[in-house]
């Protein structure tokens, strides 16, 4: 939900800001741990632990252990977390919410001189968002202390105890159960009304869709092992069919879905970015538009809303302020459409890729590394994404699903301030997998190309600054893999001349990263590290063979034409200034302080038009779509994608 900035002289002082605002949301979810550290000698430390605990759960209050294990997956993953909140405050394998401090918001998108629309020929907007008051806590946010009241259980121990925390939501199966007048059947089909109460939505479609989900996972079964090293597996039960009419009994509103545009295995609720007029001569805060009939969708760009579900809701309805198309709710995956597609939203930061994106908000903090996402929000985006991809011809890849920290600075001043959402602790393999396209090897070891692929629970770089300026953050798994100037971490980190900055391993630096999914042409190797072409330099990465970080890959790539020392490379694929018609102002194809050079070789992601969609005004009569006859190529340069124009390049194919 970051935007981009159109001031070259913004300072360093804005990054501390961001780590400041990472920080505030970091301690205000952290609030309820206060003196609740999880014990260092848990009573039961056998991998079985957990397993046991759900017997033992089930056993006491009579909800079957089938239903208690799929609610616990679809929550958590059956993950503790180290007792750590998720980032709506909800605590252990099941998720139970206490989050007193978690409408802490640090909205973001009105900082500085951000201008998340990302274009030059209009003014910026720079509102000045007000966060929400706080209010009475919606139930949904409240679980931990209802668990409390139903088992007896101390809060401290349903927050850093496994055992107990699961009790308590048995505690709260079962009591969801008895207030709907059903028994406490020992048939799993039996629960679908209160696993539908037990998501705490206030509205029947989001409650089904998330009983559904748990239905689901009964379905196919599950095992793995968590976090903490447990064992955990559910075996699968294909046939059972739940008793759907319970979802009648529950009680909860049932919300008109207006004309959305998302899947029917999702809960979807319009509610609409205003698209109005205000001061003497501008408005807000989307533009109109005719896609994909007039222009192609090439990019779904994921985000982190940086707030709290309400208050994130009523900044895009502030028409003084951005927009994006969709956001999800943490707690139980409830997706809000905000922008039609066939619009232009304003929140990459990129006027191009704006324009030929839709952007999804997660509600989440990226320097929060402990503040997790639940897999109902996870599984919800994959849903959404899978059908947009589907109905937009976009490709299941990196180049094309961005994050917001992928989206290119439009031209050199912007550099500087782009946005680095979701950040490193987002986990792009386990996405990728819902989204049925998991990122694996596909040609033999020993390539050209390879794709960045570590483990993620195992892959735990140090960063710094998510709650105080070059302090540590807490240790996590990561997507991200760091990059320095020859092979070994005593070397200098890799140096992003576009930022100007000395790099670090600040949670916001992007200048040495590569995250999962990625793909670069190798450029060396030496021993257990392999290099790569990354912002026109060998960037080294370490990579042994026991623990890979990368796996081989087959692809395009492009390097410089026979006879060209280096070409320049872009944020934007703007047509050449002769493609403009009258009344429409010709946009400069301005490079960037990169290059390409010699000998050096890109992984393709695309090839395009020159293209820019002129809208500049209230009125749609002036809008206009330019295509040019220059054509470019989307390239992985560096964390961000990058353009080079065709005409500059030699198209090759790597990797076998």
């Amino acid at each position: 939900m970051r935007g981009s900035s159109t001031d070259p002289t913004r300072s360093p002082g804005h990054r501390r800001a961001r780590r400041s605002a990472g920080a505030l949301a970091t301690a205000a979810l952290l609030l309820p741990l206060l003196g609740a550290a999880p014990s260092e000698s848990p009573t039961d430390s056998s991998a079985a632990a957990l397993q046991r605990a759900f017997a033992s759960a089930s056993a006491e209050y009579h909800v079957p252990q089938t239903v208690l294990l799929a609610v616990s997956y679809l929550q958590s993953r059956w993950d503790t977390h180290g007792g750590a909140p998720s980032v709506t405050g909800g605590y252990g394998p099941m998720h139970l919410t206490d989050a007193r401090a978690a409408l802490a918001a640090t909205e973001h998108l009105s900082e500085g001189t951000e201008d998340a629309r990302g274009d030059s020929s209009r003014p910026a907007l720079h509102p000045t968002a007000q966060l929400p008051a706080e209010s009475r806590l919606p139930a949904r946010l409240r679980t931990l202390a209802k668990a409390a009241e139903l088992t007896g259980l101390s809060a401290t121990d349903l927050r850093t105890d496994e055992a107990a925390n699961v009790a308590g939501g048995a505690a709260l199966l079962a009591d969801a159960q008895k207030d709907l007048g059903e028994s406490l059947s020992a048939d799993p089909a039996d629960w679908y009304g209160a696993v539908a109460r037990f998501s705490g939505a206030d509205d029947s479609a989001t409650a089904a869709a998330y009983a559904n989900d748990v239905y689901d996972v009964i379905h196919t079964g599950e095992q793995r092992t968590t976090d903490a090293g447990q064992q955990v597996a559910l075996a699968a039960r294909p046939g059972l069919a739940p008793d759907t009419a319970q979802l009648k009994e529950t009680g909860l509103r049932t919300v008109a879905a207006g004309d959305t545009e998302c899947p029917k295995k999702v809960s979807c609720e319009w509610i609409p970015a205003p698209y109005s007029q205000f001061g003497t001569d501008d408005y807000g805060n989307h533009d109109l538009g005719d896609r994909p009939a007039s222009q192609s969708i090439k990019y779904i760009v994921i985000h982190d809303t940086e707030g709290q579900w309400d208050g994130v809701l009523n900044l895009v309805q502030d028409p003084t302020y951005v927009s994006w198309n969709y956001t999800i709710r943490s707690t139980d995956g409830l997706i809000a459409q905000h922008v039609k597609a066939k619009d232009v939203a304003w929140h990459a930061g990129n006027w191009y890729i704006n324009a030929k994106s839709i952007g999804i908000e997660h509600e989440g903090f990226l320097a929060a590394p402990d503040a997790w996402y639940t897999e109902a929000m996870y599984r919800s985006s994959a849903r959404l994404v899978s059908y947009l991809t589907r109905k937009y011809g976009i490709p299941l890849d990196r180049q094309h699903i961005l994050g917001h920290d992928n989206v290119p600075g439009p031209t050199t001043s912007t550099v500087p301030g782009m946005h680095t959402d979701p950040g490193p602790y987002w986990d792009w393999a386990h996405y990728f997998d819902l989204l049925g396209r998991p990122v694996g090897q596909t040609a033999r070891k020993g390539g050209g190309l390879v794709t960045i692929r570590p483990d993620y629970a195992r892959n735990q770089p140090v960063y710094t600054g998510c709650v105080t300026a070059g302090q540590p953050c807490a240790v996590h798994g990561s997507s991200e893999v760091r990059l320095y100037s020859g092979p070994g971490e005593t070397y200098p980190l890799i140096k992003d001349i576009g930022l100007g900055t000395t790099p670090t391993t600040g949670v916001n630096d992007l200048s040495s990263r590569v995250s999962t999914g990625q793909q670069y042409a190798v450029a060396d190797r030496s021993g257990d590290w392999t290099a790569i072409w990354y912002l026109g330099q060998k960037a080294w990465f370490k990579n042994p063979r026991k623990q890979p970080t990368a796996v081989a890959a087959t692809g395009l790539v492009v390097t410089p034409k026979a006879g060209a020392e280096s070409v320049p490379v872009y944020g934007r694929a703007y047509p050449e200034a002769s493609a403009y018609p009258a009344g429409v102002p010709a946009q400069a194809v301005s490079p960037l302080p990169y290059t390409l050079l010699k000998g050096q070789k890109y992984v393709v992601g695309d090839k395009v038009p020159g293209e820019y969609y002129y809208a500049v005004t209230f009125t749609t009569d002036s809008h206009k779509v330019v295509v040019g006859k220059d054509l470019y190529y989307e390239i992985q340069y560096g964390h961000r994608v990058e353009f080079v124009r065709a005409a500059d390049v030699r198209l090759e194919r790597a990797g076998r």
